[in-house]
C-alpha cells in the first residue's frame, strides 16, 4: 500500500486545515492537496491526502472512512495513480468523400 490517499465526498466549505487536523489522528500528514475548479476557483469536492508511511495511510482509511465532517460522510482510500495518456487524439485516414474512384 502506498501512503498517497484519496479523499471524496467533501463539503465545499471543508478546509485543508480541517483535514490535516482528522488526518493527523492518524498519523504524519505530510501534504494535503485540494483541486480546485480552473475557472471558478471553488473546490471540487474531493483531496489527496499523503500520509507519513503506509501504516499512517491505513489507520486513516480504517478511522477516517465513512466519518462525518461538515455534515458529509468522507469516502477515503488508497489513491490510484493515473493511467498514462496516450497522444493527440483521433483523425486519420485521408478525409476524402464522394466522387467514386480518383485513378
Amino acid at each position: 500500500m502506498g501512503n498517497r490517499l484519496y479523499v471524496g465526498n467533501l463539503s465545499y466549505s471543508t478546509t485543508q486545515a480541517t483535514l490535516e487536523a482528522a488526518f493527523a489522528a492518524a498519523g504524519e500528514v505530510r501534504e494535503v492537496a485540494m483541486p480546485t475548479d480552473r475557472e471558478t476557483g471553488q473546490p471540487r469536492g474531493f483531496a489527496f491526502v499523503t500520509m507519513g508511511n503506509a501504516q499512517a495511510a491505513s489507520a486513516a482509511i480504517a478511522q477516517l472512512n465513512g466519518m462525518m465532517i461538515d455534515g458529509r460522510s468522507l469516502k477515503v482510500n488508497e489513491a490510484q495513480e493515473r493511467p498514462a495518456r496516450t497522444g493527440g487524439g483521433g483523425g486519420g485516414g485521408y478525409g476524402g468523400g464522394g466522387g467514386g474512384n480518383r485513378w
